[in-house]
């Protein structure tokens, strides 16, 4: 099968701009710009009980917290990709910096809950304007080949690590200063990354008419992703079985059908069809998605574990992430240097897959006494090695051969599957495990304390287990699905655009 990534036509383009000689000065700023939005995720969750201590709200509002920034940034990203293509890059990221900033500024001084929760959606709203437009920057910056494996191996792993430095840092800030550095330290960070973007980051100049916004296509896109996220959100906090989970769930089925149906009718889509049809790039977003969903169950129940049944600090917790986040790193290098280009995603997706459904199968033979070493600290770096194989080689592939009017929106994908992977691991995971713990509560009558820690481990466990099956399934896809080889095309072929014209097609995938 042979798929062809075809750029728009010229009058829409934007122009090319030579490498940059301080490329990897830019590389450095679109990664710092990448872990604040990823570590904002998880950053805020080790400081919940103090900001709840300070501003009275109660336990069923805490959840709020986390999913106020999850559902305007996961129904919004596609939004945000879009409009680094038509507005600028440049632009555009510069925009979310200080948007993300400002709102970081507010949600830190917030008086009240209702402020925090409107501070953190605001956080949401430009974070989706801001991770595409890094990764579209990354991806028309770097376009020599060894280059591109080198930048897209820190940006992987940066994706895959920002949740565990997250936990390091809310621990850290949280022990030592107070809840609300949490959200101030993006100032920090954006501030850095603004000056840096400012004198680093091209300004490209389109040519040409600029395409218009797909606006029904956005308002079905952002819609839906928002159900999608909202009913696994809610499914977490009341259960599969809640009325408003399966009512937001099955309306977002609508509306990305509808969505994905209005795409193949309009003259400048959302979603250009052409992104998804090429095999590669469509396994690599399920790849991702995958990796997500048992990546932020490793996050979410073994700092649960740590923390309840070791009795762990937070900083402790945070501490104890370190070997994975190094594993993960060295990895990332190694497979995006050496092996990725060597054997390709069909070869390092599988196997970091199979590394990471070894880490999770290690991971349920903890117990109530269990030590960090080996019982945990091996897992962690087996975990480590397999998702520093996976995110690098799967990203790269997935903003392979992208034509550079659809950079962002292809960037935007890719945090979108990392996103809603995120919600569909933390929902489902969370509620298989609250089943296993009231089902060993039950059947283990009287509960006592022992009771409770070893059906809480019973939980944990049953958690890992589905995790495992999770990359189990994603190993088997990634092999099957993922074409042998991908080159760069000899001649220019062309193909026929919608208007009847033809376009050069820079690579052919086999």
């Amino acid at each position: 099968m042979v798929g062809v990534m075809a750029p728009s036509s010229p009058a829409s383009a934007v122009a090319d701009a030579p490498p940059s000689s301080r490329r990897w000065w830019t590389l450095a700023v679109v990664a710092l710009a990448q872990l604040m939005v990823v570590l904002d995720a998880t950053v805020v969750n080790i400081a919940l009980p103090s900001a709840q201590a300070d501003l009275g709200f109660s336990d069923a509002d805490r959840q709020w917290v986390v999913t106020a920034y999850s559902l305007t940034f996961g129904s919004l990203l596609l939004l945000g990709g879009r409009l680094s293509d038509l507005l600028g890059r440049k632009r555009t990221f510069l925009v979310g910096l200080v948007g993300f900033a400002l709102a970081s500024t507010l949600g830190g001084a917030a008086p009240t809950f209702g402020v925090l929760i409107a501070a953190r959606a605001l956080q949401g709203v430009f974070g989706a304007l801001l991770a595409p437009t890094a990764l579209a920057v990354l991806t028309t910056t770097f376009t020599i080949p060894r280059e591109r494996a080198r930048a897209f191996g820190v940006f992987g792993a940066l994706a895959g690590a920002g949740g565990a430095i997250g936990l390091l840092l809310g621990g850290v800030l949280t022990e030592n200063l107070d809840w609300r550095w949490n959200l101030y330290i993006n100032d920090v960070i954006a501030v850095v990354a603004f000056v840096g973007a400012l004198a680093l980051v091209p300004a490209l100049e389109r040519t040409g008419r600029r395409p218009r916004l797909d606006v029904p296509g956005t308002v079905l896109v952002s819609a839906g992703l928002f159900g999608l996220v909202f009913g696994f959100s809610n499914a977490e906090r009341d259960g599969w079985g809640s009325p408003t989970s399966w009512g937001f769930l099955a309306a977002a089925a609508l509306l990305l059908g509808a969505f994905a149906a209005s795409q193949r009718r309009v003259g400048h889509p959302l979603l250009p069809t052409v992104i998804l049809a090429d095999r590669n790039r469509a396994t690599a977003y399920a790849s991702v998605m995958i990796a997500a969903i048992g990546m932020f169950g490793v996050f979410l129940f073994v700092t649960y574990y740590v923390q309840t049944t070791l009795g762990y600090s937070p900083i402790g917790t945070g501490l104890a992430f370190l070997p994975m986040i190094g594993m993960l790193v060295v990895a990332a290098q190694l497979g995006t240097n050496v092996l990725v280009p060597r054997f390709g995603p069909k070869v390092m997706v599988p196997v970091g897959m199979t590394l990471a459904m070894s880490g999770m199968l290690l991971l349920t033979r903890l117990g109530v006494d269990s030590s960090y070493a080996p019982d945990i600290l091996v897992p962690l770096m087996v975990m480590g090695a397999g998702m520093g194989t996976i995110m690098p080689a799967s990203m790269q592939t997935a903003t392979l051969g992208v034509d550079r009017e659809y950079a962002g929106v292809a960037g935007a994908l890719v945090n979108t599957s990392q996103q809603v992977g995120g919600s569909i691991g933390t929902a489902l995971l969370n509620t298989l495990a609250a089943t296993a713990v009231t089902d060993y509560l039950t059947t283990h009558a009287p509960v006592t304390a022992g009771t409770a820690a070893e059906a809480a481990v019973h939980g944990y466990a049953t958690a890992y287990w589905w995790g495992a099956g999770f990359f189990a399934a994603g190993a088997v896809l990634a092999a099957v699905a993922f074409r042998r080889h991908t080159r760069p095309a000899a001649e220019p072929e062309t193909r026929a655009t919608p208007a009847g014209g033809t376009q050069e097609a820079p690579a052919v995938a086999v």
